[in-house]
């Protein structure tokens, strides 16, 4: 019996909140793509893949640890809520990691303008001055592109695993 309850207190010390879960799953997925990226891997679609199934993974974990909770409401709303405490502590972990990483890289960002610049060299409807023009204002906002592009490309696929959960999970309990 002492036992018995000393584990349920235990348990119920270590409760890992939405907040924990999106903490752990952001730190994963940036050491992951910090280990990827050194390994020149990180641009695949196999590394896409394996972010995203990690990205729906933590938000599953959080819907399915309310689920089975004492305070679980199974209104859309409710367990919505809970995947969006996890989803945007994964978004902000992303969009600083972006940001740091494209500030600490311009090796790639020379890449990625190099590119840029062949792209439109090949479109052969601008002369040299204005693909200049078009790479030094691309320069400059560089970085704002990589945060924007991670905070938006979380934030919309963390808003639809999460609502495909809360739907997936409202369908169950039915």
């Amino acid at each position: 019996m002492l036992k018995r309850q000393l584990s349920a207190n235990i348990a119920a010390m270590m409760k890992i909140t939405p907040l924990i879960k999106g903490i752990i799953a952001g730190i994963v997925m940036i050491g992951l793509g910090i280990l990827l990226q050194n390994t020149g891997r990180a641009n695949s679609s196999g590394a896409q893949n394996l972010f995203y199934a990690l990205y729906a993974g933590a938000i599953a974990w959080t819907l399915l640890g309310y689920s089975r909770s004492a305070n679980y409401s199974p209104s859309f709303g409710a367990i919505f809520g809970q995947g969006f405490r996890c989803f945007i502590i994964i978004t902000l972990i992303t969009v600083i990691f972006a940001g740091v990483n494209a500030s600490l890289h311009p090796e790639e960002k020379a890449i990625a303008l190099r590119s840029y610049a062949e792209g439109l060299k090949k479109e052969g409807n601008r002369n040299d001055e204005e693909i200049k023009k078009i790479i030094d204002k691309a320069d400059k906002q560089y970085v704002t592109g990589q945060v924007y592009t991670a905070a938006f490309g979380t934030l919309i696929i963390g808003a639809a695993f999460t609502a495909a959960g809360a739907g997936l999970l409202l369908m169950k309990k039915k």
